[in-house]
């Protein structure tokens, strides 16, 4: 992608992502299959715990996409976007988690070890320009990942899908995670391949488990493409059921809210997801 063409160069997040792009964005079937698909994936990444919900950070939430991936999963989760246009139809799409209004070069304010890991899709690379005078990247991203290593538990996970635009920007960001704690790395999907060529920044904060998985691709296994694949069936999947407004989303939706515990919901009868007189 030629410099001119990458969208921090056009304007700050939260001016670029307005009203009309932000519905732009949420309604193009390419771009929701991809953002899918690279979410299933920094998810498999946080290899997490498999019997039980986790409490996981979406950072650079947007309109809840990556979002809707934690909950199809079971897990509960907190979305920060610098752009309100974007959290906006998130708050439209009726998003489970929690959203939150949010520059997070200014730092994070969670209580420490509130989260069990963290995802953030297509985001990262933001926090390398200077949109601001009082902008420096270096010291904003320290004060991210600084911020973000202590609202992790121990021995959890950070994965970063992101589009540095050099070795640079590369370097820079890694080198600011690494001073603020983490330890980690590159992981990358499809090295030889253009189009499906994606990075994943993996970061740690302690424990056992913090060998770098590896890329998928990397080796001509069954396996590896396996993974892949399963991710992309997956939204294919979504995309057959549980229409936004049927009877078996209005139900699914009903159940999760069960399970967090909130009394507020219907019981299930007859009526369930029947449409009502001109209603469309």
């Amino acid at each position: 992608m030629a410099s001119g063409r990458r969208p921090e160069h056009r304007a700050p997040p939260e001016i670029f992502y307005n009203e009309d792009e932000a519905k732009k964005y949420t309604s193009n079937t390419r771009m929701i299959e991809i953002q899918m698909t690279m979410s299933s994936r920094a998810i498999e990444l946080l290899a997490l715990p498999q019997d039980t919900p986790s409490y996981i950070l979406d950072v650079g939430c947007g309109s809840g996409l990556s979002g809707e991936c934690l909950t199809e999963d079971g897990h509960y989760w907190v979305g920060l976007d610098i752009s309100k246009a974007m959290l906006d139809i998130a708050l439209e799409r009726e998003c489970e988690g929690d959203l939150i209004h949010s520059d997070v070069g200014q730092g994070l304010f969670f209580r420490p070890g509130t989260f069990d890991g963290v995802i953030s899709i297509s985001a990262l690379q933001w926090l390398c320009n200077a949109d601001k005078k009082s902008h420096n990247p270096p010291k904003r991203l320290y004060k991210f990942f600084s911020t973000l290593y202590a609202s992790l538990r121990r021995s959890s996970r950070a994965v970063f899908q992101f589009y540095p635009e050099n070795s640079d920007q590369l370097e820079l960001i890694t080198s600011q995670a690494m001073k603020a704690g983490f330890t980690g790395g590159l992981v990358v999907d499809y090295p030889n391949s253009t189009k499906a060529k994606k990075m994943f920044l993996c970061l740690f904060t302690g424990g056992v488990n913090t060998q770098l998985p590896k890329g998928l691709g990397t080796e001509e296994s069954a396996q590896s493409q396996a993974k892949y694949s399963d991710s992309r069936n997956r939204w294919k999947k979504m995309k057959g059921k549980s229409v936004k407004k049927s009877k078996d989303w209005i139900q699914e939706k009903k159940e999760r809210r069960r399970r967090q515990g909130k009394g507020d919901v219907r019981p299930d009868s007859k009526y369930t997801g029947r449409r009502r007189a001109g209603k469309f």
